[in-house]
């Protein structure tokens, strides 16, 4: 394999986040500033719980995201939108923020601990050897520590699995809903060797059903996406949860109910027009993002709590 064949096998990890998606999104630098603003309090929020974002009405006074009590002692960050270098033209608002925010500390009643400037750029050369300079002397000065998260500090945040939230929403590349599923994974022997005495298992051997490795895997996975939403608890999916139980649950009884008069009680036919319809069912909420595995793997789970079966006897065989 040659050196180019080997370098295009390779996977180039997850797009890079780049802060010019916030005038891309907002269309113009001030849309970009408020917006680079909301972004770091979200941030901030799943980094630390307790910070919240300070709206200007009319003044702000210096605080854009703030951890603490404005009674007492607190944490301030400052957004600045610097795009795309911090130059010595930012050099003038960076210390009209300080010193706003030291002087509303002080005409206001609390007291300013640490002072934290984000910008979503690096500083040229010189800046870099001001910001030094006046870093040290105004924390000599006025006893409050002063940091600066530059665009790499942020990123480091950015990827940390509490603050996934926060990329995929100001970052990553926007899909619809409805065009994303939840992968379908395989099933392990001894997890499969598990379900011979599922319900469902028992449903399918009572209507004769020989082989049920797929079914296993169905509902395997479906049992997958149910733990994650109820795990998320992000209500939109708890409820289109509940709606795909309702569909499956649906299709089922309609087409046992239609079989009534068939002389075998094994029900020949049932289970696979019910799965031909769920798989072909436009009705399922986009919200849940499942496949076909995990709609027809829901019905399995059906038949699990009891509710359903493949035979005229199935309540016999619950």
């Amino acid at each position: 394999m040659t050196a180019t064949a080997a370098a295009m096998s390779l996977a180039s990890g997850e797009p890079p986040i780049n802060f010019a998606a916030h005038q891309v999104r907002a269309g113009n630098i001030a849309g970009a500033r408020d917006d680079f603003e909301q972004m770091l309090a979200m941030l901030l929020a799943a980094i630390y719980p307790g910070a919240r974002a300070v709206t200007a009405n009319p003044g702000d006074w210096g605080i854009d995201i703030l951890l603490g009590e404005l009674s007492g002692l607190v944490v301030i960050w400052q957004s600045k939108y610097f795009w795309p270098v911090v130059g010595r033209a930012q050099q003038g608002q960076i210390r009209e923020s300080f010193d706003s925010a030291l002087a509303a500390a002080a005409r206001n009643g609390y007291r300013l601990s640490q002072w934290v400037l984000c910008v979503p750029a690096s500083m040229d050369p010189q800046t870099a050897q001001w910001w030094d300079n006046w870093r040290a002397r105004r924390q000599r000065e006025s006893g409050v520590a002063i940091e600066l998260w530059h665009e790499n500090v942020l990123r480091n945040h950015l990827i940390r699995p509490d603050c996934a939230h926060v990329r995929r929403h100001f970052y990553d590349p926007y899909v619809p809903v409805q065009a994303q599923r939840t992968p379908v994974r395989d099933l392990a022997a001894d997890d499969a060797a598990a379900l011979d005495e599922a319900l469902f298992v028992r449903q399918l051997r009572a209507a004769g059903h020989t082989e049920v490795g797929a079914a296993k895997r169905e509902y395997f996975n479906a049992e997958l996406l149910a733990r994650e939403v109820l795990d998320k608890r992000v209500p939109a999916e708890i409820i289109a949860l509940g709606e795909a139980d309702g569909v499956v649950h649906g299709i089922w009884e309609a087409r046992f109910n239609a079989m009534t008069a068939t002389v075998d009680p094994r029900l020949p036919g049932l289970h696979a027009d019910v799965m031909r319809e769920i798989r072909e069912s436009g009705a399922f909420p986009g919200q849940l993002r499942a496949g076909p595995v995990h709609r027809c793997g829901l019905m399995h789970r059906v038949v699990e709590d009891r509710r359903a079966g493949w035979v005229r006897h199935w309540r016999e065989v619950a």
